[in-house]
């Protein structure tokens, strides 16, 4: 079995063992042989959050029975998919509300693309230019844990990495995810990200003609595609537009389930608001810097803030415009 394959049965197996573990609990006051008070303790952290490794390379996070994510910190590689394809750093499945799988990764179009990812394809070192975009020559390479905190109020994942170009490190990357409570019909989950260069000044820029680079969400398969911005549904595909966020909506072919996720961009952002590219094929791309590129010098710290934030069923721009407007009030933490 391949590493996706393992990993998504692995995800059900341990939603399949809390589960079980919840109903355990109730069996056990029921009976009479704990006290009410243990078996809701036990029953709390039960459906509290929950991070357990998938496999050696990936680490799951559960809010109860339902999962939430999958981190792919170690590389990850598809039967029958060029070797040179190989990734990680990334987050892939990105589960919603009832458990459908949001993401795509190694889709036949495109076998870059992969879950919810951030990668530029224009990477200058000095005179040499390579893709993170499409793993030309340059990788992401996991270092540490930051932070691997549960609480009732959420969970924190925070990571450290490094753009490698062979074993020459070139940019230090830390990623902090936050991921809020389940809603009735929404979830919110943070994304802040900082980069900065080690050894020397690192030039960045979008494709031409389309922007994108940067922060990426590629879409599961799915039908009855909406695309929503601010001034409402969109029909055709966007390229370099400038917006604070964009949501995508559709009915997905593995569950037969509606529902989406959008991306928001905090207002302190550099060059708010950025670029973007979307595909009603499924992907969401933002592009910054765009098209101009932008150099890096060494000690300079690049500060970008995000929201994916996921719901159940369709939704109107008026109900995105007050989740997005909700966001920007809401502080955020910093990285460890």
């Amino acid at each position: 079995m391949n590493d996706r394959g393992t990993l998504e049965t692995l995800v059900n197996r341990a939603a399949l063992h809390v589960r079980r573990t919840v109903a355990g609990v109730l069996l056990l006051h029921a009976a009479g042989a704990a006290s009410p008070e243990a078996c809701a303790a036990e029953a709390s952290a039960a459906a509290g959050f929950r991070f357990a490794e998938v496999t050696a390379r990936s680490l799951g996070l559960w809010e109860g029975a339902r999962p939430v994510l999958v981190y792919n910190h170690g590389v990850i590689q598809k039967d029958g998919v060029p070797a040179d394809r190989a990734r990680s750093t990334y987050v892939h499945p990105l589960y919603g509300l009832d458990g459908e799988v949001l993401t795509d990764d190694f889709p036949k179009d495109h076998y870059h693309h992969r879950g919810l990812f951030w990668a530029w394809p224009h990477v200058q070192v000095g005179t040499q230019e390579y893709s993170l975009w499409d793993l030309r020559g340059i990788r992401h390479q996991f270092e540490r844990w930051l932070a691997r905190d549960v609480a009732a109020d959420g969970a924190t994942l925070a990571v450290q990495n490094g753009w490698y170009v062979g074993t020459n490190k070139v940019m230090q990357e830390r990623v902090r995810l936050r991921v809020h409570p389940a809603g009735t019909d929404q979830r919110a989950i943070d994304v802040e990200a900082e980069w900065s260069p080690v050894q020397g000044p690192l030039r960045l820029t979008g494709a031409e003609g389309k922007s994108y680079g940067g922060l990426t969400l590629r879409f599961a398969p799915g039908t009855n595609t909406a695309i929503t911005i601010p001034a409402g549904l969109t029909r055709e595909d966007l390229a370099m537009t400038n917006l604070p966020w964009a949501d995508l909506t559709r009915l997905w072919t593995a569950e037969q389930r509606t529902s989406g996720a959008a991306i928001f961009v905090h207002p302190s952002h550099p060059d708010f608001p950025p670029q973007w590219l979307t595909r009603h094929y499924g992907v969401l791309c933002l592009g910054w810097p765009g098209t101009k590129t932008r150099e890096f010098t060494v000690g300079e710290v690049v500060r970008c803030r995000y929201r994916i934030w996921i719901h159940r069923g369709p939704v109107t721009a008026a109900r995105l415009a007050q989740a997005y407007a909700d966001y920007t009030r809401a502080g955020t933490p910093g990285l460890p």
